[in-house]
């Protein structure tokens, strides 16, 4: 079984310390979280299924030099996942976010946006095929 080499790990902390049993990790294709102790959960994100990220740091979080990057994906059972309280936020968004345009460059994946009639836009991404490419 191959191991998988990840890009980036961190815990969600509490006062900026690593208290927790959440664990976040990045490889170059997925997005983990684990949750638990005892009884394990664990879910991941294909980073190709990334439409956006979002950074907040509340005062709170600033003081404790913290914050939380909220992934929103077409992912049907993980449609939004927040990595809370990680360190360095700014740079772990940065991170995520190179990976995925990998993911999606490696995969073909092109954005298009639409605009629909009342002005409000939807992205859709489709996957294209060698033999489109080449054309």
């Amino acid at each position: 079984m191959d191991s998988i080499e990840y890009l980036w790990k961190d815990r969600k902390r509490y006062f900026g310390l690593p208290l927790s049993f959440t664990r976040y990790r990045l490889s170059e294709d997925r997005l983990f979280c684990e949750v638990g102790f005892l009884n394990l959960k664990a879910d991941e994100v294909l980073l190709y299924r990334v439409r956006d990220l979002e950074l907040t740091m509340t005062l709170g979080q600033r003081i404790f030099g913290v914050g939380t990057v909220c992934v929103h994906s077409t992912d049907k059972s993980i449609p939004h996942l927040d990595l809370k309280n990680i360190r360095q936020p700014r740079q772990v968004k940065e991170l995520i976010h190179r990976n995925v345009e990998a993911a999606k460059d490696k995969r073909r994946m092109r954005a298009t946006e639409l605009m629909g009639a009342e002005g409000g836009g939807s992205l859709h991404e489709t996957e294209e095929t060698e033999d489109e490419a080449l054309d």
